[in-house]
């Protein structure tokens, strides 16, 4: 979000008014940190804001074999990132503290450095301390069986990733039209100027032209 300002001010709907906008996804696909760190990201730019609230899960395409092993579709490091992350959402439960942070470690995916992470605890003005403990204590991984369980529910199941939600309904191929989507379902009276400025109409799925760049359960990308 580099100089991104966010301002919650008084001018924000009730909470019943706003929209859920829910990701699910995992930290090493490249399609979820493009979506991430090119597309969400634009929540927060905006003054969309104000009427969004935003939700991320991160497990994605994650499977748990029969003697409870890990197989992260991206290998370990995809395992532990995740597993940071998810620690992150835990314990800096404002979306923008730890959307901050996610932003950082996708952004860092996208310049093939994400082996650079822990740097984005400095870039997000964050005490590491919390978070290490969360990874090393095993509480970050009590937190990804529960996103691993959530995930599994989901109904339709995810087919892929980025998989995203407005108000509990799966945008599956329109995924990069999530902002028309927003716009439409919210009902409140103070309509944001992004939902103003003629983004995309929404697709419909069954004469979408183009493939959605998605990772797969078994894609392998």
């Amino acid at each position: 979000m580099d100089k991104a300002k966010v301002s919650l001010s008084s001018t924000n709907d009730n909470e019943e008014d706003k929209v859920n906008l829910s990701l699910y996804y995992e930290s090493l696909c490249p399609y979820c940190a493009n979506f991430i760190v090119n597309q969400l990201v634009k929540v927060f730019k905006t003054d969309l804001f104000s009427i969004v609230n935003l939700r991320l899960v991160p497990w994605g395409n994650t499977e748990i074999s029969p003697n409870n092993t890990w197989i992260c579709q991206h290998g370990v490091d995809e395992c532990r990132l995740d597993v940071a992350e998810a620690c992150a959402i835990k314990l800096w439960p404002s979306v923008e503290t730890h959307f901050k942070f996610i932003y950082c470690i996708e952004r860092l995916h996208l310049m093939n450095k994400h082996a650079e992470w822990q740097s984005c605890f400095g870039a997000a003005g964050l005490n590491p301390t919390p978070l290490r403990n969360c990874y090393t204590n095993g509480f970050g991984y009590q937190i990804e069986r529960e996103y691993a369980g959530e995930t599994a529910r989901l109904n339709p199941p995810h087919r892929f990733v980025p998989w995203v939600l407005v108000n509990n309904q799966p945008l599956q191929e329109d995924y990069l039209n999530f902002i028309a989507y927003i716009c439409r379902a919210y009902r409140g009276q103070k309509i944001p100027r992004a939902c103003k400025s003629g983004f995309p109409e929404i697709n419909s799925f069954e004469i979408a032209t183009s493939s959605p760049q998605v990772c797969t359960a078994s894609s392998g990308k």
